[in-house]
């Protein structure tokens, strides 16, 4: 009867042990943990995350992180911390939290364009993705990897054509770069090849010159116009005289791209820099911007005209007067000096 006794409270002990533990496990794994009013919040994990960075990260978005902790261990979550963008839901159990976090890394959009230098583009890249500004201008500069791709230095940020991208945050300067590389050649199409070897350039010199209509005009109708000016003046070995160009040689020399320059002046034409179309002929050594998509396609796709000039129209501000010959363009170019200067526009 004692041995029964014993035994029977062995069991009861076992019992309500068991129900205790099973409680704190139901209760560590599916009770509510967020700490949040919103439908969800957005966490970063870091590559090679240890607990402590998921702590930093996690903490206040959960409402008891060692609980959480204690479950991502006993899911073997903690040993195999995977970085990237993750989305976690209000109302979340701390199971369902280290589910989301394991699999479901999230893309971002990542967005660029009208950036001028390599160091820009970095920059821009950086504010979206886990990569930092230093290891994507070192991936940018890879002096083998350009010439592999048949860059150089001048023309590098010819690769990068502008556009919105799906990536996951935790990319790397190195396979950011990469995958940049097959989205400019998905770009360069047959068709698109085709009308280049048409006009006689290749694919980074479409993108040069695309760079000087991008700046020329903001107006995208326009932008075949001026694209045919430049195309006219190519074919009949003129000097191209784009100021934009100029612009850039200045911001080239002093290391300011930060530099606003409204009006070009004579003395500018005089700069010796490769960058100076008015200087040296044919078109600079690489873009001078990063020019959007719309002006790629002008290039390749020009307004056929006879004009070889044109000017800022004073009375239809964005836009241009076109001239087929240099009295035309004189006439055009007297009005536009009389409203700069009464503009008192002297740099």
């Amino acid at each position: 009867m004692y041995i029964k006794r014993i035994l029977l409270g062995v069991v009861l002990l076992g019992l309500i042990g068991g129900g205790v533990f099973a409680y704190t496990v139901y209760g560590t794994f599916f009770t509510p943990n967020t700490n949040f009013n919103n439908e969800e919040a957005i966490v970063f994990i870091p590559t090679n995350a240890d607990v402590n960075d998921l702590k930093e990260r996690l903490s206040p978005v959960l409402k008891n992180f060692d609980s959480f902790e204690s479950t991502a261990e006993r899911k073997g979550y903690l040993n195999n911390i995977k970085a990237g963008k993750y989305s976690i839901s209000k109302g979340m159990n701390n199971n369902e939290i280290v589910n989301s976090l394991r699999s479901r890394n999230l893309p971002v959009k990542v967005s660029f364009n009208n950036q001028e230098n390599i160091n820009d583009l970095a920059g821009r890249i950086a504010s979206q993705i886990e990569a930092d500004s230093a290891s994507l201008v070192a991936a940018f500069n890879d002096k083998e990897f350009l010439e592999e791709n048949g860059f150089d230095d001048a023309n590098k940020i010819s690769l990068y054509i502008p556009n919105s991208y799906e990536f996951f945050w935790n990319t790397s300067a190195a396979s950011f770069r990469g995958r940049m590389l097959k989205e400019y050649n998905r770009f360069w199409t047959d068709e698109r090849k085709e009308k280049a070897t048409a006009l006689g350039l290749k694919p980074n010199e479409v993108i040069a010159l695309a760079s000087i209509v991008h700046k020329e005009t903001a107006k995208v109708d326009e932008r075949p116009t001026v694209a045919g000016v430049y195309l006219n003046r190519l074919r009949k070995r003129m000097l191209l005289q784009a100021d934009p160009t100029v612009i850039y040689a200045i911001k080239k020399e002093t290391g300011n791209f930060d530099t606003i320059i409204k009006r070009v002046l004579y003395r500018d034409l005089e700069m010796d820099s490769p960058y100076n179309t008015y200087k040296y002929a044919g078109l600079p050594p690489g873009p001078i911007a990063m020019p959007d998509i719309t002006a790629i396609d002008a290039v390749l796709n020009p307004k056929k005209h006879n004009y070889y000039y044109f000017v800022a129209n004073v009375e239809k501000f964005g836009y241009h007067m076109f001239a087929e010959n240099l009295t035309q363009h004189n006439r055009n170019k007297a009005q536009y000096i009389r409203w700069i200067n009464a503009q008192k526009i002297n740099r």
